[in-house]
């Protein structure tokens, strides 16, 4: 028996879906419990209009992830830094260091937790960062350079 399930079932299937389960099943667990309805040609078509509309949406977000990936991917990052003796850095670089980095060069938006940094960088030098775009595409590889700060004096 066909049904449109109203919220998530375990093993049944997503809210908006139409599912095949038995008529029993139906009839005494989830009608009266308000977890699914019985589908009408109109509402079966409404479900797969938004089933639709989900995936597309899904589509030209990756689309737009992947550009991003993209973008990024040739992005230099030239971060200045206080620096003591021997090239060491007074503090270190951080994941919001760089995050903060790549919205005042490229205007995107990146949360600190999708800045994929090992541990604070804490010399100069040039590194690979990875940063997670979105789940669907593989993480952009950023040149981050780490130069000694201009001192005024």
């Amino acid at each position: 028996m066909e049904i449109i399930l109203l919220q998530d079932v375990d093993k049944v299937g997503k809210k908006g879906e139409v599912a095949n389960v038995s008529e029993g099943y139906a009839r005494n667990y989830l009608l009266p419990r308000k977890m699914a309805e019985m589908p009408t040609p109109g509402r079966v078509a409404q479900v797969h209009k938004i089933m639709e509309q989900k995936a597309a949406h899904a589509r030209r977000e990756a689309e737009q992830a992947e550009e991003t990936r993209d973008l990024l991917a040739k992005t230099v990052l030239t971060i200045p830094a206080p620096v003591g003796s021997g090239d060491r850095l007074f503090g270190s670089i951080t994941s919001q260091d760089i995050a903060t980095a790549i919205f005042a060069a490229r205007k995107i938006r990146v949360e600190k937790r999708n800045v994929d940094l090992e541990e604070p960088i804490k010399m100069v030098g040039t590194y690979m960062v990875k940063v997670d775009v979105h789940n669907s595409v593989e993480p952009a590889e950023i040149k981050v350079i780490v130069v000694p700060e201009e001192h005024k004096g």
